[in-house]
Formats: C-alpha cells, structure tokens, sequence
C-alpha cells in the first residue's frame, strides 16, 4: 500500500507554485492538502481555486497547513515572506522543501538553527532542475584544472534576484574545490573597463558573474573555463517550469529522512 504524503504549498498563487501544486496533485504517493498564498484573499481568490481543484484547502492564513494535517510544505515565494513562514513551520514539525531565492548565508545559519531534526527538517536548494545540478557539479570537477572561469545566467525580466542563487551557488562551489586542490587564486584580467559593471560581479573566490535579464527567457546557465589555448564552456537551460518538478518531488518524498538542513539536491542524487 503507497504511502501518501500530505503536502502544503506556499505561494501557491505564484508561477512556480501552481506548477507545483499540478506536479503534486498528479503524483500518485502525494496530496495536495492546503494552498497558501495572499492572492486567496483578494481578487485572484477565484482563480486560485478553481485552478487547484475542490480537494485542497485554500488560504492566505499558515494555520491552515496545520488544520489540514500537512507533513511537509514547499515554499516558493519570495526571501521576506519566507523568512517569517519556514521558522513558523519548524516549531510545528512541518518538513519544508524551498526554492524561494534571495536567501543568502545568514538565513540558512537561522534556517539550520530553526530545522534540526526534532520535529522538523528542511531541503533549501537554489536550483530544483536536475540538469542544473549536474551542471554544478561538472564546474566543481572542472574548476582547478583549468585557469580561468566566468559565469553568465540568464533568466526572465521579471525574476527579483541578480545574480541568480544558482550561479552563486555554482561560483562558491568553483572557488571551494580550487582551494581544496591548492589552485591559485582566480586573478582577474587586465581588461581597461570602459563601462561601470561590464565585468559583472566579483562572487566568491573572485569568479565573475554576469545576469541578463530579458523577457522570452526562463533559466539559462553558462559556465565558460579557459586555459592556455583553450577552453571549455558547459551550459544548461530550463525552457518549461515542467524541468523543476522532478528535483520538487524528490524532496518532498525524501525531506523527512535527512535530518536537519540540506542544502542543494546533491544529497538526494549521490552527487
């Protein structure tokens, strides 16, 4: 007999939100017990139930993922929001799976403290595509045998955050497995700048990052090496919100048995 998961999402109004509430309601080990989301409050009420079908509860009020028995909550909504609801669902045992971005090292410290096993864990990942993990994890590899890295993300115009929790992600990740091989320090070019920010931005382990920002886009990643005489550019792209799903849903079956803060799919995948 299938076990079935009660899951609540938040910011449920949101275009990642609906896509996951159509993924959860279309998993056979997975319900849709509550819809969170403000819009449920005012005018895009309607349209959010209707959208979401007669089974879930849908609110703007948090309580509800409680009332209806929610074991774990995916959360895409925005840094402000979630920084109030993910600690509010650990003091209640509610797992979390969020991909809200904008969160940076200070919030997953307050985040480790707030999830730590007893009653609650949570999986923070920047990037649910599974691509885009891979991605990462090639740059990891590839980052101290060659001299030279940049960064270009590119997503849609309407996305809060520049540069995007990915190419952080992948940037910090690119400087960590350099400084464990003893790779010297990136230097950056000699390039005179003849506009302000036409070098992008310095991130961690002075890996440059460079964010566009048009409409037509979803998610795009570029990560583009070089050495003496060569170089090697490794690239993902998300075309459909679709792509994200699966890395969602995995979180969601697995967030109850890794205890504590996970950061990142690799936990899941064996990465």
């Amino acid at each position: 007999m299938i076990r079935v998961i009660r899951v609540g999402v938040v910011g449920g109004a949101g275009r990642m939100g609906r896509e996951v509430c159509l993924a959860v309601r279309n998993a056979p080990d997975l319900a849709l017990a509550a819809v969170v989301d403000p819009a449920a409050e005012v005018d895009g009420g309607p349209a959010l139930r209707a959208e979401v079908g007669e089974g879930p509860v849908v609110s703007g009020r948090p309580e509800v993922l409680v009332d209806t028995g929610v074991e774990v909550a995916v959360d895409f909504t925005v840094a402000g929001a979630a920084r109030r609801t993910l600690p509010w669902l650990a003091e209640r045992g509610i797992h979390a799976v969020v991909g809200t971005t904008g969160l940076g090292p200070e919030d997953l410290e307050i985040l480790g403290r707030a999830f730590t096993g007893d009653p609650a864990n949570a999986v923070v990942a920047p990037n649910f595509a599974i691509g885009a993990v891979l991605l990462m994890r090639f740059s990891e590899l590839a980052a101290p045998l060659m001299d030279g890295v940049e960064i270009v993300e590119l997503h849609h115009d309407l996305k809060r955050d520049a540069p995007s929790g990915t190419a952080l992600g992948t940037a910090a990740r690119i400087a960590a497995a350099r400084e464990r091989a003893g790779a010297p320090e990136l230097s950056d070019t000699t390039t005179e700048v003849v506009l302000e920010g036409v070098r992008g931005g310095a991130a961690p382990g002075g890996v440059r990052v460079h964010s566009v920002r048009l409409p037509g886009l979803l998610a795009h990643q570029e990560v583009i090496f070089g050495a003496a005489g060569q170089s090697l550019t490794m690239r993902h792209d998300s075309y459909d919100r679709r792509s994200f799903m699966p890395g969602v849903l995995l979180a969601v079956r697995r967030v109850r048995d890794l205890p504590g803060l996970t950061v990142g799919l690799d936990a899941l995948l064996g990465t």
